[in-house]
């Protein structure tokens, strides 16, 4: 286990302060547990459905942090981002609940389902190309063109500060875990799991899951330093950016691991999970229980809780089909 060096700036108090503000806003969602699969992998495992979440991913909580926390003269000209789609209606709805516009950058292959999601909460799009570039580069201009505040993914502390009121809310519920996973895309979910399973349970295990084909936090921790994927090639389309300096920063600290899997194996586990537990997840969700799948030896026995992190699925185009 690393040593454990929490951010200066991020304590307890703030994460309970930041579910306090978010409450109003967001789903305390529930946990769920399969008997087939912890039969089939002799483990207990629990799963925290933030595919039941507002705008139908975790990343509900940390963009309404994000808006939340900002003054009225910081949120007059409205707020920016750029994603691949539940950080972009996450930040839509925040915005539009708080009479603001969102000004959001999206790739060209963001799936339908988000870009319909974005729409819906009046959010104001400019695609781009599907590379972190571009995604940089197109924000620079919206956001010189309106003013509005850039309200990163993740890389942020508010961010950060919201995503970790799902780690609360989970080990609140299920104090005796003893490894708690979110799936590793930019960090922030990870960073504020890791930070609220430090605070709370310092000798719980805490994993990071990942696409083998977009395996930019492995490499990072395996190097000591920011590796950023170049041109991840995944069906996790939610994990295909790369860590930013604060998210690296807390989980080279405060994860004890990341575990990579493959595509086949995270579409078979997101299949399993409509199959068995009749819930709709979208591929990145998948990736923890296909970690779980992959390595079954790190988890056998343990009761491990996994955040499944989103449900926003094109319909028409199913990754089994």
């Amino acid at each position: 286990m690393p040593e454990f060096l929490p951010d200066p700036d991020i304590t307890i108090e703030n994460i309970r302060q930041a579910h306090g503000l978010i409450k109003p806003f967001t789903h305390r969602t529930p946990v769920l547990t399969s008997s087939w699969l912890d039969d089939r992998l002799r483990a207990e495992l629990y799963f925290k459905c933030e595919n039941f979440q507002k705008t139908g991913a975790f990343k509900a909580r940390g963009a309404m942090h994000a808006v939340l926390r900002l003054s009225d003269e910081q949120a007059a000209k409205g707020v920016a981002t750029h994603s691949s789609g539940n950080h972009a209606a996450a930040l839509a709805r925040a915005a539009h609940s708080r009479g603001v516009p969102a000004y959001i950058v999206m790739p060209e292959n963001a799936p339908a389902v988000k870009v319909k999601a974005v729409e819906s909460y009046h959010g104001k799009i400019t695609f781009c190309k599907s590379t972190l570039q571009s995604r940089e580069e197109t924000l620079e201009k919206v956001v010189e063109e309106t003013g509005a505040v850039f309200i990163p993914p993740y890389n942020h502390r508010d961010v950060i500060l919201g995503q970790a009121t799902c780690a609360l809310e989970f080990l609140e519920d299920h104090p005796d875990l003893d490894i708690i996973m979110a799936p590793v895309g930019g960090g922030g979910l990870m960073s504020g799991t890791a930070l609220s399973a430090r605070f709370m349970k310092p000798t719980i295990t805490v994993y990071g899951a990942e696409p083998e084909q977009a395996n930019d936090a492995w490499q990072s921790l395996k190097a000591g330093r920011l590796v950023p994927s170049e041109k991840p090639d995944t069906i996790a389309d939610g994990l295909r950016t790369s860590l930013g300096p604060i998210t690296f920063d807390i989980i080279s600290k405060n994860v004890d691991d990341i575990l990579t899997v493959s595509e086949d194996q995270i579409l078979k586990s997101m299949r399993d999970i409509w199959e068995r537990m009749k819930i709709i997840i979208e591929p990145s969700c998948s990736v923890p229980l296909a970690a779980v799948e992959t390595y079954p030896e790190l988890f056998r026995g343990k009761k491990t809780g996994i955040i499944l992190t989103g449900g926003n699925v094109d319909l028409d185009r199913l990754p089994w089909q």
